[in-house]
């Protein structure tokens, strides 16, 4: 059972941007039921989960969990066997390809680009939702590149062909390329698997400057629950296609938790001045 959460109960609060009048959009998805076409059943079901306005919301889970179904169908990448994702409060399957992509970017763990584009080239592409088909790029186009390529760190490299990067630099080069859409939510799918923890950490950092400074929703699919701890404001556990629990780091994250959904023995410094510092011993038996 999910704890309770002060912006669920009865609404969610929201803080205005400091360079717009608009507010941050929550995201919610209701009596939901996600699977694949090639599944039989759900892989997700879920009475309803919220990814609160203006928050960073870390999905955590072992492998097979769900988190990325999840997170998917919440991006309306996948079809919903049955409920409603609503991101302030109009359905995102009411919603144009276009219209949606304004309001919600998605980052997934597959992307591929021809190795020989430019990191500015890649990020222009984020822009896509808000031109038509025969619009040059504008002043704002190029506003909105230039302070995604300055939050993701990759102003050095803008220059560079995606195909001479490592994994770390084109990773922050695709995280650019969303922020370029200037969106309300966004969704980030393991931005961090298969990275060094110094671009683990340049991630996480830019996730937390958005919340901070363009009062971002976001939602991030993490397999390090320590990482996960340390920067998000929630997590929601996943076990077995199910909301396992959610709420902040500091009440969700506990040696029960560790035990029941991740199979470890473990201690929990609930204490720690950065969030739950986890202590594992041993893995236990599924």
């Amino acid at each position: 059972m999910a704890n309770e959460h002060a912006n669920t109960d009865g609404g969610v609060v929201y803080e205005e941007r400091e360079d717009a009048t608009t507010p941050a959009s929550d995201l919610v998805g209701e009596a939901l039921a996600i699977g694949y076409p090639t599944t039989k059943h759900p892989i997700v079901e879920c009475e309803k989960v919220v990814i609160p306005a203006g928050e960073v919301t870390a999905l955590v889970g072992p492998n097979g969990s769900g988190k990325s179904t999840l997170l998917k169908g919440m991006a309306k990448q996948l079809s919903l066997d049955r409920g409603h994702i609503l991101i302030d409060g109009a359905d995102v399957h009411s919603l144009g390809s276009k219209e949606l992509a304004k309001k919600l970017g998605l980052l997934s763990q597959e992307h591929e680009s021809p190795g020989s584009l430019t990191v500015e080239d890649l990020v222009y592409h984020g822009r896509y939702p808000h031109r038509g088909f025969f619009e040059t790029v504008t002043e704002t186009d190029h506003e909105a590149v230039e302070r995604a390529i300055d939050l993701a760190g990759v102003t050095e490299i803008r220059d560079e062909e995606l195909g001479s990067l490592s994994g770390g630099q084109k990773q922050l080069a695709w995280i650019a390329m969303v922020l370029a859409q200037d969106t309300d939510v966004l969704l980030l799918d393991e931005p961090t698997t298969y990275l060094d923890l110094h671009h683990q950490l340049r991630v996480m950092e830019v996730i937390r400057t958005l919340k901070a400074e363009r009062d971002v929703t976001i939602a991030v699919v993490l397999h390090d629950i320590g990482m996960a701890a340390r920067f998000a404001d929630n997590l929601i556990a996943m076990k077995d296609g199910a909301l396992y629990d959610w709420g902040p780091p500091r009440e969700v994250v506990t040696n029960e938790l560790l035990a029941d959904v991740f199979h470890v023995d473990a201690d929990v410094d609930a204490a720690s001045e950065t969030g739950p510092h986890i202590a594992p011993h041993r893995a236990l038996e599924k």
